[in-house]
């Protein structure tokens, strides 16, 4: 047993999926059992279609459950034993199949009956071809999923072995599962425990008239993945979104805005925060007046005047606060052209400490998509990161900013 893992004598319940990626599951296991884990294996009908149960049993060293109506487990409620048994689940791979299955709560197979019933944390490794993975159904299934507290790790970016293609959709590596898993199972290892994280997600909206107002295209789901990567560190984190159709993480608290000022005033009054993010896509102005009643066409072909006045600029507001700045300040850069120079200017210019930027040119598809492809900018430098889905991009954000946070001041 390697020493000081947190899966040292822990139950773990591997729940393999169908899918070519099953082959993994059998690494998987391995690695989990060098760590002390005592691994007891489910395996669904269609992954038996790719590895063994005979395999799977060999290296768990124990028999693999496959059946819900087997008569010589269900006689004590075998499914139920299964799940109360375990300190943690992990789901690898997760076909797209399964999480549908599991947003909705379907228990009609041992492994749908086992994740139903499951007390103990579930992590989720999702593998299935690109397409899918940014299908709509998908990125529902998989917000409800976390909204229900499952964790994800991955998927990555790279070919896939059954269709040659290319993309998002790969399962993550055995190893990077089990740093998942370990980092969910060892409460005192959560990098952001006791840190206060703020962070502004979604559009705002600046009304022009009572039906019509100037908005930027955001979904939201960057900062909300944010927020959530953040409390799964062990955070507290504090959310200020605009307007978005995404139900707010669980564990998080979520303060609702719609214009930029109220963000402004909503995020100074969460101060004092360790770590800052501003992910939201915040409108650069807003009317000077907001009529009472709709504007109307008067039949005369004029345009009516629109006079604007620019908004607070949320980011340099908390970036250049003489009391009270976060330790980390992290701002946000979507560009159509340029995209270094304007986010090294935007670094300079508003204080923050970095710049996470991205290319939202027409066509990338990043503007309110499930993936983002993002370059971190520094006084030191740039780090670029691959074509990732947003959650995975969440959680290795989380991940560099405990890294790079300053002790606590006394």
């Amino acid at each position: 047993m390697m020493e000081s893992s947190p899966l040292g004598g822990r139950a773990v319940l591997l729940v393999i999926g169908g899918g070519i990626a099953a082959y993994k599951a059998l690494d998987l296991i391995r690695r989990l059992k060098e760590r002390g884990a005592a691994v007891t294996v489910v395996m669904t009908a269609a992954a038996q279609q790719f590895v063994t149960p005979l395999a799977a049993g060999a290296l768990a060293g124990g028999r693999v459950h496959t059946d819900l109506f087997d008569r010589e487990a269900e006689h004590d409620i075998g499914h139920i034993r299964l799940a109360r048994a375990a300190d943690l689940v992990i789901l690898a791979p997760a076909t797209a199949d399964r999480l549908a299955r599991m947003a909705t709560g379907l228990g009609d197979d041992l492994a749908g009956a086992v994740l139903l019933a499951a007390r103990a944390k579930v992590l989720a490794a999702p593998a299935m071809n690109p397409a899918m993975w940014s299908h709509p159904a998908t990125r529902r299934n998989v917000e409800q999923l976390t909204a229900d507290g499952v964790a994800f790790v991955g998927p990555e970016a790279g070919e896939m072995a059954e269709s040659g293609e290319a993309g998002l959709g790969r399962m993550s590596e055995p190893l990077a599962i089990v740093a998942a898993a370990e980092a969910m199972l060892e409460p005192g290892a959560r990098r952001l425990a006791g840190r206060h994280v703020l962070v502004t997600a979604g559009p705002t909206h600046e009304p022009i008239d009572p039906v019509r107002y100037i908005a930027n295209r955001s979904s939201g789901r960057q900062g909300f993945a944010i927020a959530t990567a953040a409390a799964a560190e062990g955070a507290r984190v504090t959310l200020v979104h605009g307007p978005v159709a995404i139900a707010p993480p669980r564990g998080v608290k979520a303060v609702s805005v719609e214009t930029a000022r109220e963000m402004l005033a909503a995020a100074e009054a969460a101060l004092p925060a360790d770590i800052a993010v501003f992910a939201a896509a915040v409108a650069d102005w807003r009317p000077v007046a907001e009529a009472a009643g709709k504007i109307k066409k008067d039949g005369s072909g004029s345009v009516p005047a629109l006079a604007l006045a620019e908004n607070p600029d949320i980011l340099a507001a908390i970036a250049h606060r003489a009391e009270g700045r976060p330790g980390l300040v992290v701002g946000f850069a979507a560009e159509t052209d340029d995209l270094l120079a304007h986010a090294g200017a935007k670094l300079a210019r508003k204080g923050a400490d970095v710049i996470v930027a991205n290319d939202v040119s027409p066509g990338t598809g990043i503007m309110g998509g499930a993936e983002n492809e993002v370059v971190l900018v520094t006084t030191g430098g740039t780090e670029r990161w691959p074509r990732l889905g947003k959650d995975e991009v969440a959680r290795r954000l989380v991940h560099w900013m405990a890294d790079h946070l300053p002790e606590p001041r006394p």
